[in-house]
């Protein structure tokens, strides 16, 4: 075959420049970002033969040209929504549903709907953020740049940054109960977190390409993301035994507690928390969709997404609430849940013997397939926040994200409960805030003219972005004044019910709609960009 007609490989970064081997990511139309950075050359030949091994994925945050992109089968459509749910059916979500018997007092009905419906709300974000991976071939925070603007824009990825080292932190911290249980306590929790981390940081060092698989047995758009196809099975397998064996023991005739004002309060606190985990994939979904075609339905890339989050979100915090309403009438599990979660997910298997510590291992195991995407969009988020950041390697990144959530997991083993109530709230005001922005911008200022997608890095053809960063920050007037948690509570939020609810997020939102579209008009006419 001649040269000229050898087929394309996005997997190997096609469009990104190098500098002694190590990789620069930009459009082959950019010849701005050649940093002066010196290579030795035995790093160099390092570097090569790490980008040369097979199954490897050498692309950064390089922009994912039309030409290298292929036409998907039903199949890869369908494998977006596998994806998410496969990601999603583990254990660190399985904490979150926890949290609505066990800290707001919730009955077991309230704690179900609320699951439900929060859920569906939560899962719209991201999946409206996932439509503009297949639109642009950008990470979802370089689409950022062309609402925000090119600097304010790294505000939000280094916010995006902290939920994902936060949720390898949770996945580690959970994978480490459940294997120390397991072992009846000769493998101590920070072992166990050791194990998981490992795990984690292996596949993730390898980019998504052996993550992913597809129908045909050439790679689909270079995101093999193989494990998923096969992971979803004895994850769901194994969730479904959970519930045959914990199922007896759910009280389901569980009452919230309080009178309806200190009701109504926990549930919008509940509902707040719950919606919040679905939604912090928003500021990642366009990461995994970026080498689908350009004329890919938006609605499929919604449905598919949406399907796949909800699904998986609602599967396993139905299955949380379930447990954790039998905390209260089986003295076993009480005990299990004051040593750890982790501890009371293996007591949902108690009567299955062995068989049930191995159904334990198998999803302490399976949180492996929730880090390592957070894994690989934090490495990608550093490469975002300069041009000497991106010139390090993503698969140096992915190391540095592991050895983050690996030192957090350790630190923060004991503190489960207070990071999921504290940290994923205040994750799900920030994003909240900006779809809000990304929503308005294109809607009423961007609809009909369109995006240049290759000048992602061009500053003087994003925009400047002082409307943007304006809104957010009077967009996070609403948070402080109505966010219910240990360390503020809002004015407004004191207000309902006996001791406070959350509506951070909904008064973030309204800010926000209210504040922009006249700060960006203002924009627009002063600096026409």
């Amino acid at each position: 075959m001649e040269a000229s007609k050898q087929p394309l490989d996005p997997e190997k970064g096609l469009g990104e420049k190098h500098l002694g081997n190590i990789e620069i990511g930009s459009d082959s139309a950019s010849s701005n970002d050649a940093l002066p950075i010196p290579v030795p050359e035995k790093l160099s030949r390092w570097n090569r033969t790490i980008q040369s091994l097979k199954g490897f994925e050498a692309r950064g945050i390089s922009r994912v040209l039309p030409h290298e992109r292929e036409e998907p089968t039903l199949a890869a459509m369908v494998q977006m929504a596998i994806m998410w749910y496969s990601a999603n059916i583990t254990l660190n979500n399985l904490a979150v549903g926890f949290l609505g018997p066990l800290l707001f007092e919730l009955g077991f009905l309230d704690s179900a709907l609320i699951v439900v419906f929060a859920c569906f709300v939560g899962s719209i974000g991201t999946a409206y953020m996932a439509i503009w991976g297949p639109q642009s071939g950008n990470r979802t925070m370089v689409i950022a740049r062309y609402f925000m603007g090119y600097w304010p824009a790294k505000l939000t990825t280094v916010l995006n940054l902290i939920i994902m080292v936060g949720y390898g932190t949770i996945s580690c911290i959970i994978g480490g109960q459940v294997l120390s249980a397991v072992s009846g306590g000769t493998m101590s929790v920070v072992v166990g977190i050791v194990i998981i981390a490992l795990i984690c940081w292996a596949i993730a060092v390898f980019g998504m390409k052996p993550f992913h698989v597809y129908e045909k047995p050439k790679a689909f758009m270079g995101i093999r993301l193989q494990s998923l196809r096969y992971q979803a099975i004895p994850q769901t397998l194994v969730l479904f035994i959970l519930v045959g064996s914990a199922g007896p023991h759910f009280n389901t005739s569980l009452q919230s507690v309080g009178n309806s004002a200190t009701i109504a309060a926990n549930r919008l606190s509940f509902f707040t928390l719950q919606l919040s985990v679905p939604l912090s994939w928003a500021g990642a979904s366009s990461d995994f969709f970026v080498y689908y075609p350009e004329n890919t339905s938006k609605r499929l890339v919604f449905a598919m997404t949406f399907i796949g989050v909800s699904g998986s979100f609602i599967f396993v915090n139905l299955l949380a609430v379930g447990l954790a309403s039998g905390v209260s009438t089986n003295s076993g599990w009480e005990t299990a849940y004051n040593t750890s979660s982790g501890a009371l997910i293996l007591a949902g298997f108690d009567g299955l013997g062995g068989f049930g510590k191995f159904c334990a291992v198998v999803v302490a195991l399976g949180l492996c397939s929730n880090a390592v995407p957070s894994i690989y969009a934090a490495a990608l988020d550093f490469q975002v926040l300069g041009k000497v950041w991106k010139a390090i390697p993503r698969y140096l990144w992915a190391t540095v994200v592991a050895i983050i959530y690996l030192v957090c997991a350790v630190a923060g083993r004991d503190q489960l409960f207070l990071i999921f109530q504290n940290f994923l709230a205040l994750m799900g005001y920030w994003l909240a805030i900006f779809i809000t922005i990304v929503f308005e911008e294109h809607i009423i200022f961007r609809r009909n003219k369109g995006y240049d997608w290759a000048a992602y890095e061009d500053k003087t053809k994003l925009p400047l972005g002082i409307a943007a960063l304006a809104s957010f920050l009077v967009g996070w007037v609403g948070p402080i004044l109505g966010m219910y948690q240990v360390y503020w509570t809002g004015p407004i939020a004191a207000r309902i019910g006996d001791h406070g609810g959350d509506v951070g997020i909904w008064l973030g939102i309204a800010f926000t709609a209210v504040v922009f579209p006249p700060l960006r008009f203002f924009e627009l006419r002063q600096i026409g960009r």
